[in-house]
């Protein structure tokens, strides 16, 4: 690759390894940098491949076999050295180990956003809150956000004010998560800001799931063949309220 970035810093980024200040510098440089956008775009085209291959990794059943012989043999044999058995023990550990990342890692997630992805929300809604960069369209007129963004993302986000239900729209963003660039709304509760992210997906809807981060509320959903993820510090019951509104 040309960039220096894409080999020093990119797949940090698209791992979710960056820490706040730094993913945002990154995310200015894939502004600007096509190799860099390229390479991030080539890459979360592998990953979601591996995601949807269905792939499962079972250790075989001789290793278990393998490990009740060491045992046994343990138990009657005086001269079978304990490192042996220690190290079957490790193998089997290591093995199960490696499945369980493998499963976390590349396994389609069927039950929500995956958890590093939600955790890449969260800093991204923690630095909207940074002056200047909470919105790129300042208005609280659906018909005027939603236009914003036509040219600027492969899909078209579903834009609507709740402004009578105590949710009013402020605006809208463009952002990044997972690698990708997504719609990020703008509502008001109260004296707090809400970012909800939009981004399309091909999996079937499931239900809210939620949970907290840094002191944030968070709650996830699919529907309509796209995935919905609302940050804020309001409480748990706000955000679940705006997600009915929004799933109507």
């Amino acid at each position: 690759m040309a960039c220096e970035q894409s080999q020093s810093v990119a797949h940090a980024y698209l791992d979710g390894e960056l820490d706040a200040v730094r993913a945002a510098e990154f995310e200015k440089h894939l502004a600007v940098c096509p190799d860099c956008a390229a390479a991030i775009a080539s890459w979360d085209e592998v990953r979601s491949g591996i995601q949807h291959t269905g792939l499962r990794e079972i250790a075989p059943s001789r290793l278990k076999e393998r490990v009740h012989a060491d045992l046994h043999r343990g138990r009657h044999t005086e001269t079978q050295p304990r490192r042996t058995l220690y190290s079957a023990w490790l193998a089997a550990a290591a093995a199960i180990i490696l499945a369980l990342v493998f499963a976390a890692k590349f396994m389609p997630n069927r039950n929500g956003a995956p958890p590093q992805l939600v955790a890449q929300v969260v800093d991204a809604h923690l630095r909207s809150l940074q002056p200047g960069h909470l919105m790129d369209v300042v208005s609280t007129d659906q018909h005027t956000v939603k236009p914003w963004f036509d040219g600027k993302l492969d899909f078209s986000p579903n834009v609507q004010d709740f402004a009578e239900q105590g949710f009013p729209l402020e605006g809208g963003r463009l952002d990044v998560a997972g690698g990708r660039t997504v719609a990020a709304l703008v509502y008001a509760r109260r004296k707090h800001i809400i970012s909800v992210f939009i981004w399309p997906s091909e999996q079937t809807d499931v239900a809210p799931q939620s949970g907290s981060d840094h002191g944030y509320q968070w709650l996830s959903w699919r529907k309509g063949g796209m995935e919905y993820c609302a940050v804020s510090d309001v409480n748990a019951v706000d955000l679940q309220e705006l997600q009915s509104l929004l799933s109507r």
